[in-house]
């Protein structure tokens, strides 16, 4: 594994004197880069001023960065764990197509500086209670499991802790040397995998099944699922395919929870998209938001308009389950299909998530 360090960017009281990073814009500094596997990269960050970083085991930072002219943003589940506060760990895989991710990987260097907000999310061990956890993944989805284990790890001696991640082949075992640790020094920590081919490669320590998930498999590496808290993340075909396969087998879906991300959001300062003129010259209602109006259809999203319109905003889900594109309707009637993560009183004061709201009337929206 090739590592990519710098020298400590100021000294160790500095550093412990350093005030906290809880929530908001966040300029950081790349101390280290280093493969996972051939296609994930990880990337340590300090702040480019001293600063603890303050977050829920599981949740996600959102990176701004100018790519082609265009601002661009994009989420990343935080990879290390909050009781380590003084760097912070983001773990990227190149993607086929991928803007955001591919950039990173290409253009990110040790010493770079880059622009984040956050933390946001639910999708975390302090929302998400549980007595008894299983930890289902697949692919570059294990990074919010590693986060939460390494913290349950640091924090509470014995949790019961069931990590089961699938993968095409040991060649694409994200972690791997960090979760054999674990599962050799901790007792109360069960690793397990999955692999589609080449899981006769792996050691005898770790319980492994070939070909995909399925009850048979599920069964046999966590005989006691039926008991534990299940939080799943992965690709949405890995994810619908397990949600699907525990209701068939009676799993309480009370104790089921999932992240989820979508496509990449570009907000471009003097660019309007131009995809959804056509469809708003036949719209019949009209987005207002400062200074600036759109025509909009029934079928468009709140967050359709914001981004044609250039405006900023943080849309890591795009599927009304993080949060992060909460907004505030001041006049008019909207619709929603989500209202995840909004208190009754934000609900009251018309917040909404933009990514999950349409419009019933014309509408004055403040971000």
């Amino acid at each position: 594994m090739t590592t990519d360090t710098i020298s400590k960017p100021y000294s160790d009281e500095l550093q412990l004197t350093s005030p906290s990073w809880q929530h908001g814009e966040v300029e950081l500094l790349c101390v280290e880069r280093w493969h996972e596997t051939h296609d994930v990269i990880s990337f340590r960050f300090q702040g480019a001023q001293p600063v603890k970083f303050q977050f829920k085991p599981g949740q996600f930072l959102t990176f701004k960065t100018q790519i082609d002219g265009q601002l661009t943003y994009r989420s990343y589940t935080i990879s290390s764990s909050p009781s380590r506060p003084y760097s912070i760990v983001v773990t990227i895989k190149r993607i086929e197509g991928g803007l955001v991710s591919n950039h990173l990987a290409d253009s990110l260097k040790v010493g770079d500086s880059i622009t984040a907000t956050g933390p946001d999310g639910v999708f975390n061990l302090v929302d998400i209670k549980a007595d008894k956890f299983l930890f289902l993944s697949a692919g570059s989805g294990i990074t919010p499991m590693y986060s939460m284990s390494r913290w349950l790890t640091d924090t509470q001696v014995g949790a019961d802790i069931a990590f089961l991640h699938c993968a095409k082949s040991p060649d694409d075992l994200i972690f791997k040397s960090d979760l054999d640790r674990i599962n050799h020094n901790n007792p109360a920590f069960k690793l397990s995998m999955i692999l589609e081919s080449g899981a006769e490669q792996l050691e005898s320590s770790v319980a492994c099944e070939s070909g995909r998930i399925n009850a048979d498999s599920l069964q046999c590496l966590v005989k006691d699922f039926h008991q534990r808290t299940v939080f799943v993340c992965g690709p949405e075909p890995f994810m619908k395919g397990v949600k699907s396969l525990l209701e068939e087998i009676g799993f309480d879906m009370t104790m089921y929870h999932q992240e989820s991300f979508g496509g990449a959001v570009v907000a471009s300062e003097g660019d309007k998209a131009t995809d959804l003129d056509a469809v708003s010259e036949q719209a019949g209602f009209m987005l207002s938001i400062g200074d600036r109006r759109r025509s909009m259809s029934q079928d468009q999203s709140l967050l359709e308009g914001i981004e044609a319109e250039g405006l900023p905003i943080i849309a890591a889900c795009r599927s009304g389950v993080c949060g992060a594109c909460k907004c505030q309707v001041l006049e008019g009637d909207t619709e929603s299909s989500s209202e995840m993560t909004l208190t009754p009183d934000e609900i009251e004061q018309g917040f909404v998530l933009a990514c999950s709201t349409k419009l019933k009337s014309d509408v004055t929206l403040a971000l």
